[in-house]
């Protein structure tokens, strides 16, 4: 296939291009910043020579949006919303434009359009949207509407040739540096993975080799449209989370963080304590439906196979770290 993905060099985008070149695909990333062959630029805004890629393409995957891996100020989030809704209401105007549109247009979504809950699952169907719900910041409401605007600018834009689904997806763990398992293991291996503010809130998760199996298959799946939930069957509480983490790691303690330690430390790393507070209980209504089989379900053998492969990448590093000293 010709597989075009905007806004694919970040760690989902990665992820997805690395896995469809291995598998034989035609892959074209559409980035603000290209640097290698097949990376086309754009500014994430209007239409330009990049849209020529989409016309002719088979699957359009559209990452593009600023990341959430930052202080949620007024100035962040406005840049959060206008990134995902611009170039989604773009990417729609090129599928619209081309003479050959693409036959699927997968549009990246956020598990965190579903409220702060910890009494029952989301799915598709029955999952309550969040933005109302008591006792918690105001701004988490912004983050709701990041996710319903940026599905909207999907869901409007005029492809009637092009099949749609929004991915409401859950964190994606991967071994890869700098992503949210990568700073997570950090913590742990410091000895400061225990559980956050008592640690009830649900943690959704999504293994990166289930979440790149499962786009292939929505890929596939020529009956399924709309919102889909990317998260693995078994959300789980943060300590519990946690402490597997630690078991895969051979970690035997973590420090547990107050509501204010949580504050202080997502200062620091100039995050956010939504992403670690917000109980996001999300299951896969319609993957459950459709038969998608997950190679990880669960997250004690998830995190056991994620620390495996990240040792191996970090011995693969301190090898060449130190080829190269030798040859110095």
């Amino acid at each position: 296939m010709k597989v075009v993905l905007p806004g694919g060099t970040g760690q989902v985008g990665t992820i997805l291009a690395r896995a469809m070149t291995a598998a034989g695909h035609e892959v074209t990333v559409v980035t603000r910043s290209p640097v290698r062959a097949h990376d086309i630029g754009w500014d994430g805004i209007t239409l330009g020579r990049w849209a020529a890629a989409i016309d002719g393409c088979d699957v359009v995957i559209n990452l593009a949006g600023r990341s959430v891996s930052c202080r949620y100020t007024a100035e962040n989030l406005r840049a959060m919303m206008d990134s995902r809704v611009d170039s989604a209401r773009v990417v729609g105007e090129a599928i619209a434009a081309a003479a050959r549109p693409p036959r699927v247009w997968l549009q990246m979504s956020t598990a965190t359009v579903y409220a702060h809950r910890f009494d029952a699952a989301h799915d598709e169907a029955t999952g309550v949207i969040g933005g109302s719900e008591a006792g918690v910041p105001d701004y988490w409401a912004y983050s709701v509407d990041i996710a319903q605007n940026w599905e909207r600018a999907q869901a409007e834009a005029p492809t009637p040739a092009t099949r749609k689904v929004a991915l409401r997806s859950a964190m994606v763990m991967s071994p890869d540096r700098g992503g949210v398992f990568d700073v997570l293991s950090r913590l742990t291996r410091l000895g400061l993975g225990g559980p956050v503010a008592g640690g009830a809130q649900y943690v959704s998760w999504i293994h990166d080799e289930d979440f790149v199996r499962a786009v292939e298959f929505l890929i596939a799946r020529d009956d399924i449209e709309g919102p889909v939930n990317l998260a693995s069957p078994g959300p789980l509480p943060h300590r519990d989370f946690m402490r597997a983490l630690r078991t895969a790691w051979g970690v035997p303690v973590g420090l547990p963080a107050t509501r204010w330690m949580a504050e202080l430390g997502a200062f620091a790393l100039r995050s956010d304590t939504e992403l670690l507070l917000k109980s996001r209980r999300v299951v896969p209504g319609r993957l459950g439906t459709a038969g998608f089989a997950f190679a990880h379900p669960e997250w004690e053998g998830a995190a056991t196979s994620l620390v495996q492969r990240a040792r191996l990448v970090r011995a693969a590093s301190g090898r060449a770290r130190e080829s190269n000293s030798h040859a110095v």
